[in-house]
């Protein structure tokens, strides 16, 4: 993305400049964890290291930052202080959750474990820099290309599930059904348990450039189920009790998702950290978010203040520094973020439960020269 599309780094209509004793609950946080997160965006950031899905390139002020934190710091609090200057962002803010997920899962097809996990097939180009623009105005983010050189829109879910119409993308485990491969799809990771007590940790590859439809919102438009009961459990629930055969109910309910994910086996040290995101860093439980990668450039810590659903069914506070390190299809606006919670089923059903309204504030990088 060139720079031209690039936020202002200033003063804007969006934003408005404020003080860290305006920000309720920022003294209370704990800014070794935040910075923990941060520093591990500031690697990638200092060594222009290639992202996994490209994003607003980070400012020159943003360098001289993650520079500094890579040197070594004493006093985290102090650190976001000297640096940073806190702009809200002038619009409704709205978060939602996700999580990895844990799942059983064979190395090879057998009775309870059939539907493949695929890897990125080899004719996938991304297109991040020059989205394909189709007659119909959609944008493609990926494409084919085909024998002669030429770019063409891959094929959409039902075309890869029922037509084999990936055949260089081959299979890199098995899971139950297609709506735990769905499930691992949405979340854009997972670890899988092997029987024999091991586990493959896979990332992200690609996708197929497909805009993102949420299968909830077309379940809760259709009355398959109210926007108040939605959950995780419910939505598993019901794509299974409509049938997630060919041809069945809940198959074709989630093939209206054209989007298709591909995933890669990733056993370096940093995804043992956690799952990788966006940007490339691992990401951290409760301090990793994904935001809009048009807008926003990763490594940016964002202040996220709401009454959600994150420890219990009770909505209780939640006021956190968090840094910015992946991204998402449905993830689109300034004040828009999805809140990593961790892995396994009970961090699904906390993640599961949460769209709720939040303010949002952003810690911009102070101008290099500017009094500190």
């Amino acid at each position: 993305m060139s720079r031209e599309n690039a936020p202002q780094f200033s003063a804007s209509d969006l934003l408005q400049q404020t003080g860290y004793e305006e920000i309720d609950g920022f003294s209370a946080d704990d800014p070794a964890a935040a910075f923990a997160a941060f520093r591990r965006s500031a690697s990638i950031i200092a060594a222009a290291a290639q992202e996994q899905r490209g994003a607003v390139p980070p400012p020159q002020s943003l360098i001289a930052v993650a520079r500094a934190a890579l040197e070594g710091v004493d006093d985290p609090a102090h650190f976001f202080r000297r640096w940073f200057q806190p702009h809200r962002i002038k619009a409704q803010g709205f978060v939602t959750a996700y999580y990895e997920v844990e799942v059983d899962a064979r190395l090879s097809p057998e009775p309870g474990f059939t539907t493949a996990v695929l890897s990125r097939p080899l004719d996938l180009v991304t297109l991040n820099e020059a989205p394909l623009q189709l007659p119909s105005g959609e944008k493609l983010t990926s494409a084919r290309r085909q024998a002669d050189g030429a770019l063409a829109p891959y094929p959409d879910r039902r075309a890869i599930e029922e037509e084999g119409a990936a055949p260089s993308a081959h299979p890199l485990a098995y899971v139950r059904d297609p709506v735990e491969l769905f499930l691992i799809q949405v979340q854009g990771s997972a670890r899988l348990r092997l029987p024999v007590g091991g586990a493959l940790t896979l990332t992200y590859a690609g996708r197929n450039g497909w805009p993102y439809t949420s299968v909830g919102r077309l379940m809760i438009e259709r009355g398959l189920a109210t926007k108040t009961e939605m959950s995780l459990d419910l939505l598993k629930a019901t794509l299974r009790r409509l049938g997630a055969g060919p041809g069945e109910a809940g198959r074709r309910l989630m093939q209206e998702n054209r989007s298709y994910v591909f995933f890669e086996v990733d056993g370096s040290a940093q995804r043992r950290i956690g799952p990788i995101g966006g940007q490339g860093a691992p990401l951290t439980p409760f301090r990793s978010i994904a935001v809009d990668r048009s807008i926003w450039c990763y490594g940016l810590p964002f202040w996220v203040a709401a009454r959600i659903p994150w420890q219990s069914e009770a909505e209780t506070d939640f006021r956190r520094l968090m840094i910015a390190q992946d991204t998402g299809s449905a993830i689109i606006g300034p004040a828009r973020a999805d809140l990593f919670f961790g892995a396994g089923e009970a961090a699904g059903r906390r993640a599961g439960d949460i769209r709720h309204a939040a303010e949002m504030i952003v810690l911009l990088p102070k101008e290099i020269g500017d009094d500190r």
